[in-house]
């Protein structure tokens, strides 16, 4: 959707948008059609089954037993999202009845963001600078854990020996200036990389020049959050992007604050 209003890249704009596989894309048709439940009004009890989609349990939702059908692949998603379309328009005493989805593609992302700056406080507590954190370099197991990767560059927090190039759109201006790296830089590239997971990964930067990227973040400029990027998490980003290194927040800050913002549901 959003190449349609903004090539951002491409040789020109869409001229028809190319539906977001998975759960985001419909989440507002459901919510809108009042067809979305609330999870806290849902209890997983048992497996009863295994389905196409994936697990099918035994659940209770307000006092009422239910089957619901767990979807843990995205892929398979969409075609399941296309059959509770149809049922939401079928109601008769011989076909099962739909109740409603729950749709929770955020609690996904924040998944991400917690391993992640779980990991990261880990290297922060033993004196490491990963010097080059970034989407790239995380990844999701089947269990949908997210691990942080490619220590290349990973150099004790003490150390000055030079790291070669950089990744300049992830590397805090003190590090790229002054080969100054610390912890504080992974916590600047840890909110770039919040920035790349809420914007469903587009590049950093987006339509600045990569000469031009540098000069202006030293004079202040920060990214605008990406769309529906909650305002809670966007304030985190811009407290990792302080350009005095000695006011951003610590990992164990960062963990705190992400927790207390699931905690609060604040993300939604």
């Amino acid at each position: 959707q959003h190449y349609t209003t903004d090539a951002d890249g491409l040789c020109t704009r869409l001229i028809k948008p190319k539906l977001m596989e998975g759960t985001v894309a419909a989440q507002d048709e459901f919510s809108r059609s009042g067809w979305a439940l609330n999870m806290k009004d849902l209890k997983l009890l048992q497996i009863i089954g295994k389905g196409e989609f994936g697990d099918v349990m035994l659940g209770d939702y307000r006092g009422n037993k239910v089957a619901v059908k767990c979807i843990k692949n995205d892929a398979t998603a969409q075609a399941f999202l296309a059959e509770a379309s149809v049922m939401t328009q079928l109601r008769h005493s011989n076909l099962v009845q739909l109740l409603g989805v729950i749709v929770e593609e955020k609690s996904g992302l924040y998944i991400v963001t917690e391993d992640v700056c779980e990991a990261m406080e880990y290297l922060e507590a033993n004196n490491f600078v990963h010097r080059d954190l970034a989407a790239r370099n995380v990844l999701v197991s089947e269990d949908n854990i997210a691990k942080v990767s490619d220590f290349g560059l990973t150099k004790e927090a003490s150390s000055t020996q030079d790291t070669g190039k950089l990744p300049v759109k992830w590397t805090a201006p003190e590090a790229l200036r002054e080969k100054k790296f610390s912890t504080k830089s992974d916590v600047w590239s840890f909110g770039i990389l919040l920035w790349e997971i809420y914007s469903f990964g587009r590049v950093p930067y987006p339509r600045i020049p990569l000469k031009d990227v540098v000069p202006r973040v030293e004079k202040g400029y920060k990214m605008d959050a990406p769309d529906g990027c909650p305002a809670v998490v966007y304030e985190v980003m811009k407290k990792c992007w302080t350009l005095d290194p000695g006011h951003r927040p610590s990992f164990h800050q960062l963990r705190e604050q992400l927790v207390h913002i699931k905690e609060k549901e604040l993300y939604l």
